[in-house]
């Protein structure tokens, strides 16, 4: 066994009535309690990201493709599906999915009034497992009508908003020369709590929209691009634009959205500067308590001095303490911080403003890869945070320490 591991179990099982066993305590406590917080922030924020993500990439894709135009309207100019970039979408290497898809702003009428919308044409290759995500009742419109389905899909808010209910019939009229309506069903109620979405967006066959327009069956509004790897969403671009013919223009989703990215960004830098005051406690905490253990064992080290043991073997004495409070810390905080994620995961015990914060509840990610970095960044500084008290030992003088009183 190691000599100085087996003195420093020595050490903290005849020191536990001393105060320094109360220090340590509460040392083991504070790194306990700023990795739990550490855990649960980032796998809040992670939850954070990945839900307002996940609602935005359902209606809007990574990239979206259109015609070039500088109106800036729901009315579309249109573009074909035989293009190059939908025709043969498979070989570009960064393409997940591509889908076709249209807009055309209409005013919705029932027995309550008017309210303005947008209806976004949905085609059979429409990404339905990220959109199901936010149904709240009822199904999407049936593409496989041989005419157009004449059902359409709602938000909650405006369900709300004209009293609508699954299977009611309602006005479509769309404001162009000359005026044309429609009779459609609302067969589905969505919610994601985002206002850019559901103040205003309704889903419709895009067949519908290709009808009331003019357009034959090959003409969209434009397309809609996934990547396989949002993380390299700009190199992704770089490759599509490449791809691209003379007229048609690319948007990122995050310069669609910048101010919800943005704020997500902002999200991002006050917790990293969260949780480095957290370290600071934590390792403060540690410096406190290793110092008291050293002027309590004053008289010992200067007991050792004096048998010939080198300041660096003395030293290595109270690294070990250290390192066993750090270990227990570790320990309790990842049994504390897992703990909660779970509760939370699992029982939503922490409510949210859905209107403020686009969602009901706070949202847990499980991100492996993250948890096990917040572990080693909470070891090694704290273990490099440990080399500042120990380092006094070496300015003890055995005369004068074997006297310490």
């Amino acid at each position: 066994m190691n000599f100085y591991y087996f003195l420093s179990n020595r050490l903290n099982q005849t020191r536990k009535n001393s105060f320094s066993h109360l220090v340590s305590v509460i040392a083991v406590i504070s790194v306990a309690l700023g990795l739990a917080v550490m855990l649960v922030s980032f796998s809040v924020l992670q939850g954070f990201r990945k839900e307002i993500e996940e609602k935005i990439f359902s209606f809007g894709a990574h990239l979206q493709v259109t015609k070039y135009d500088v109106k800036n309207s729901f009315e579309e100019n249109p573009i074909s599906t035989q293009r190059n970039l939908y025709a043969n979408a498979s070989k570009f290497k960064d393409i997940l999915h591509i889908q076709k898809y249209s807009l055309k702003a209409a005013l919705l009428k029932s027995k309550e009034g008017v309210n303005g919308i947008v209806l976004k044409g949905i085609a059979p290759d429409f990404d339905t497992t990220r959109f199901l995500k936010n149904m709240l009742s009822g199904h999407l419109p049936n593409l496989a009508d041989t005419s157009y389905s004449k059902s359409m899909v709602v938000s909650k808010r405006i369900a709300d908003k004209m009293r609508l209910a699954l299977g009611d019939t309602v006005l479509i009229y769309f404001v162009q020369n000359p005026p044309r309506y429609r009779k459609l069903v609302v067969s589905g109620v969505y919610e994601t709590s985002m206002e850019e979405f559901d103040d205003l967006m309704a889903i419709c066959d895009i067949r519908l929209n290709q009808k009331i327009n003019n357009w034959a069956d090959t003409l969209v509004g434009g397309y809609e691009i996934y990547i396989r790897d949002f993380s390299k969403l700009d190199t992704a671009t770089a490759n599509i634009v490449q791809g691209l013919d003379y007229d048609m223009q690319l948007e990122k989703v995050t310069e669609k959205y910048i101010q919800i990215f943005d704020w997500l960004q902002l999200l991002d830098k006050n917790v990293i500067i969260f949780l480095g005051l957290i370290l600071l406690v934590a390792s403060f905490n540690i410096i406190s308590t290793i110092f008291i253990m050293i002027m309590e064992r004053t008289p010992m080290i200067g007991v050792l001095k004096a048998l010939g043991a080198r300041n660096r073997q003395i030293q290595k004495i109270f690294l070990w303490q250290g390192f066993q409070i750090v270990a227990k810390g570790l320990l309790l905080g990842n049994i504390i911080g897992l703990g909660i994620c779970a509760l939370q995961y699992y029982f939503k015990i922490i409510p949210l403003d859905a209107n403020t914060y686009y969602m009901p509840y706070a949202p847990i990610y499980w991100h492996w890869e993250i948890f096990i970095y917040l572990n080693l960044i909470t070891f090694f500084t704290i273990a490099l945070v440990l080399l500042i008290p120990v380092l006094i030992i070496s300015n003890i003088k055995p005369v004068q320490s074997i006297k310490w009183n």
